[in-house]
């Protein structure tokens, strides 16, 4: 992220506006010292243009072609459930792994809100699936 923010010849402030957020907290996220929202991510994934695949170091590609800006939480419960069973793993043995609770990972697949950006990057990298399929933004399931 500082990268992108530095390229942009922006200062932390800048972003931190951006965002509603003071600086300090921005700066933590930068410095990764606290991780960052998946709903501040995404905004900053629009802003500078580039997917989450791109910001997680799993693709090369800076933005894919019929990109959406929007996470869709209801296709992206959907497709997580898909996944889940794809990998033939139960709500309870996938909380397991990320270390989450059974109703964690049930509240994600039914869409009732967004999964945490530590648990999207453990699955996708674990399993080699692209978080912007995996939240509605595009429609191709590997990075």
């Amino acid at each position: 992220m500082k990268e992108l923010r530095e390229q942009e010849n922006l200062k932390i402030y800048d972003i931190s506006r951006l965002l509603g957020l003071d600086k300090d907290t921005y700066g933590k996220f930068e410095r990764e010292y606290i991780t960052i929202p998946l709903v501040h991510l995404n905004t900053l994934c629009n802003y500078f243009r580039v997917s989450l695949d791109y910001i997680f170091c799993f693709s090369n590609i800076k933005k894919y072609e019929s990109y959406k800006e929007n996470i869709d939480l209801k296709l992206s419960g959907s497709r997580l459930k898909k996944f889940r069973k794809e990998i033939n793993k139960t709500q309870s043995s996938l909380a397991k792994e990320l270390g989450c609770s059974y109703g964690t990972i049930a509240g994600y697949e039914s869409g009732r809100y967004l999964i945490a950006t530590p648990f999207l990057y453990q699955i996708c990298k674990d399993y080699h699936v692209s978080a912007d399929y995996l939240l509605g933004k595009i429609d191709s399931f590997k990075y």
